[in-house]
């Protein structure tokens, strides 16, 4: 008798042998820790619902892999009472500062087009959502703490993604709803926007491995053992390399086959390093109580505002563990990732296009048969426009993409890079899609730009109420300021003689002389139209190599999509900073610019009319190597 019910046991943790998953079957999960209830509509709800539900409790805690009280929600869809196998499980994961999504359509954080359970629970999938530590009611309230022990919030604070703890919350809870036999162990996806999309990209880089507290990786299996594997990601507007996004210094280039973080640090992106802050650590609904070096994130900030020169060790430590343990890049690529579809967008100047194209670059150079494809479009965080008409795409996209690599059903998706451009006013419908097999396809041609006479960039140049307009956090995409040469600023302006469309980075190839360790370069590209006024197209932030003679050297602005119409000119300005978005730094020197090249990637043809022409070769700066493609 105890042989069999051990069989049994066996065979319901690998997913062989799963009882009926009706309502008299599941009434708890997590170790009873939550109760399941039947819903409108015929769905099993297990957790909490916002937006002033009452009949359900305020929070529904269940104890993580270390104790840790976290806030989650899971439901089955509809029909469940009679189905007796487990389900596709597709794990959904809030933005910064937000909480778990749930069944009311309210919630999941900034640039998330997937805010509710209800569109996948309809499509027939579990699904699981969970508050991050540190947000909501994850141990991030008063009300939260004090229902619970002292030991279950000691380590319920803000991690900032950590892979060791907030992804492995998430890989635990999802292995403790295969063990009860309620979820397929090979289909578990996993989307969200911002932070939840960071999250994506983390359990799709790890695919079926978990990081332990030191930072070892070891095979995912649930508790009771069952081995686990992430079956697709659909990362909306994510990062890559953390440190990289907050403080850029310009090393990516989006063709090099691997692209970490080196050199000289960056450029704080004041406006939105401050904003985050406060968003995660000073509202009643978050917590970042913590004064562990690892995690200290207002001692981080604090650093990062006091400015140049960055020569303190505490804040390379800092940044060197954000790089590390809260960025998908830096995961061991040993093995390639979990089929991922990822959205990034041109006006996002938080996690911009190339934060995906760093992943993608270095995933189809080493394991080139592997599902990565990327969706490009004015989606995105603060100044992107988010269309209604290009979000509906992009959720057709992932529908189309869960279905293939998570369900097993359906056509073969699409593979390559799908790109929908920038337009104004906002309601002018976006163009394309354009679409092609890789990234370097999308832009077959090149408009360039050449200007030999050295111009110089002054310490205190540059209007700042042009530096408002165009704010990352403030601002709008469809912005515009006067574009009249502003004095001290290097500008280099381009006759549109006949309409392009920029699809890809702008970039300046040049001669920089830089004489000082605490100077950097701000770079903008505009559209300058008839009536004299500019809006933005592109824009980067670059610490340049020092040097005292001039230093050939090549850097790129963030991916844009925007067509230059006829009559109009491009212009690119060189610039000591572009407060307030990226911080000022102190003790800025003037910095020499010459012989100057632009290059603008095309989605036309070489030949297409007489400005669009064969792209030039890569400049490659020393020890880089081509992507493929």
């Amino acid at each position: 008798m105890r042989t069999a019910l051990s069989l049994v046991a066996t065979l319901t943790v690998l997913g062989l042998l799963v009882p009926a998953t009706g309502d008299a079957r599941v009434t708890r999960v997590f170790d009873g820790a939550v109760k399941c209830s039947k819903r409108a509509g015929g769905i099993q709800f297990c957790g909490s619902i916002r937006a002033g539900d009452t009949t359900s409790p305020a929070r529904t805690l269940a104890r993580s892999w270390d104790g840790t009280a976290v806030d989650v929600n899971f439901a089955l869809p509809k029909g469940s009472a009679k189905r007796k196998r487990p389900y596709p499980l597709v794990m959904l994961f809030h933005g910064y500062g937000g909480s778990k999504l749930g069944i009311d359509d309210s919630g999941g954080g900034i640039a998330n087009p997937f805010a509710s359970m209800l569109p996948w629970l309809k499509a027939g999938y579990a699904t699981f959502s969970m508050s991050d530590r540190g947000f909501g009611e994850s141990c991030g309230t008063a009300a939260s703490r004090a229902s619970v022990p002292a030991a279950a919030c000691r380590n319920g604070f803000n991690h900032l993604l950590d892979t060791r703890y907030e992804v492995r919350d998430a890989q635990y809870f999802a292995g403790k709803l295969v063990d009860q036999g309620l979820v397929e162990r090979k289909r578990i996806a996993a989307a969200g926007g911002s932070y939840g999309g960071g999250m994506s990209m983390a359990l799709a880089a790890l695919k079926d491995r978990v990081m332990l507290r030191g930072g070892k990786l070891v095979r995912w299996r649930s508790p009771e053992g069952a081995k686990l594997r992430l079956a697709a990601a659909a990362p909306s507007v994510p990062w890559t390399d953390l440190s990289y996004a907050l403080v850029p210094n310009g090393s990516t280039l989006d063709y090099v086959a691997d692209a970490p973080y080196e050199g000289r640090l960056g450029v704080m992106k004041q406006s939105y390093v401050n904003a985050l802050y406060l968003v995660g650590c000073g509202t009643p609904t978050t917590s970042c109580t913590t004064t562990d070096p690892r995690w200290n994130l207002g001692a981080t900030r604090d650093l990062l505002n006091r400015g140049e020169p960055y020569d303190d060790p505490a804040l390379d430590t800092m940044l060197e563990e954000i790089q590390t343990y809260h960025s998908s890049y830096a995961i061991d690529d040993s093995q390639p990732p979990a089929p991922l579809l990822i959205q990034n967008g041109w006006t996002d100047d938080l996690f911009p296009v190339d934060e995906a194209l760093r992943f993608y670059n270095r995933t189809k150079t080493t394991y080139p048969r592997t599902p990565v494809s990327l969706f490009f479009a004015d989606i995105g965080h603060m100044r992107a426009q988010n269309k209604q008409a290009d979000q509906r795409r992009y959720r057709t996209a992932v529908n189309k993409w869960m279905r293939f690599y998570v369900k097993g059903k359906g056509r073969k998706p699409f593979q390559g890079v799908q790109a929908l451009t920038e337009t104004c006013p906002s309601t002018a419908p976006s163009a394309g899609p354009f679409k092609a097999r890789s990234w370097a396809a999308l832009a077959p041609g090149e408009v360039r730009l050449s200007a030999a006479p050295a111009q110089t960039i002054q310490p205190d140049a540059g209007d700042p109420g042009i530096g408002a307009t165009f704010d990352a956090v403030t601002g709008s995409a469809c912005a515009t300021a006067a574009g009249a040469t502003q004095p001290g600023v290097a500008t280099y302006l381009l006759d549109v003689t006949a309409d392009f469309t920029l699809l890809g980075s702008p970039t300046v190839v040049a001669d920089f002389t830089l004489p000082g360790a605490t100077s950097q370069v701000a770079a903008r590209l505009l559209d300058v139209g008839p009536d004299g006024k500019e809006t933005l197209v592109a824009r980067g932030l670059w610490r340049p190599r020092v040097s005292g003679t001039p230093s050939r050297q090549v850097f790129q602005l963030h991916p844009g999509a925007w067509r230059f119409a006829a009559g109009h000119r491009a212009k690119l300005e060189l610039l000591p900073d572009d407060a307030p978005y990226g911080r000022a730094s102190d003790g800025q020197q003037p910095v020499t610019v010459a012989g100057l090249q632009l290059r603008l990637p095309t989605r036309e043809k070489p030949g297409a009319n007489g400005l669009v022409r064969a792209p030039l070769p890569k400049v490659l700066p020393p020890g880089a190597k081509l992507a493929r493609g």
